[in-house]
């Protein structure tokens, strides 16, 4: 007994366009951009919400990248030796005292996150649409 046929052309056709997609140079090209244009954002986010003293906790920003290792990566670092203790917050000499942390790090992930769809490049979008 046979239930029918199913006509699956609809399907074959959109799994064409996802194969050519995924195998195109024009992915991996548009996922690098992207992967840039969001480290430089970072930065900028980084340095900008970077409390202020003597400047040097500011300058001490660096980004390398993009890097891609099984997915893409950004390395974003302060190599200033104090940065952790401002972030977070620490005892002070005497240690009779708390100075509480600026959590600036912490603000700059969270403002840079809800800034990615509009740092992701439109040819990427369309590619996930193509996925739903």
């Amino acid at each position: 007994m046979s239930l029918g046929e199913v006509d699956d052309a609809e399907f074959q056709a959109w799994a064409n366009r996802v194969k050519g997609k995924i195998q195109s140079d024009s992915i991996k090209k548009e996922l690098g951009d992207s992967a840039k244009r969001i480290g430089a954002q970072a930065l900028r986010q980084f340095k900008a919400n970077t409390p202020v003293d003597t400047g040097n906790l500011r300058r001490s920003w660096n980004a390398e990248g993009p890097f891609y290792s099984g997915g893409w990566s950004i390395k974003l670092e302060n190599n200033a030796e104090y940065a952790s203790y401002v972030e977070n917050g620490h005892r002070t000499r005497g240690g009779n005292s708390w100075v509480a942390g600026q959590f600036f790090m912490k603000k700059s992930a969270q403002q840079i996150e809800a800034q990615l769809p509009d740092l992701i490049t439109p040819g990427l979008w369309a590619f996930r649409d193509l996925l739903e």
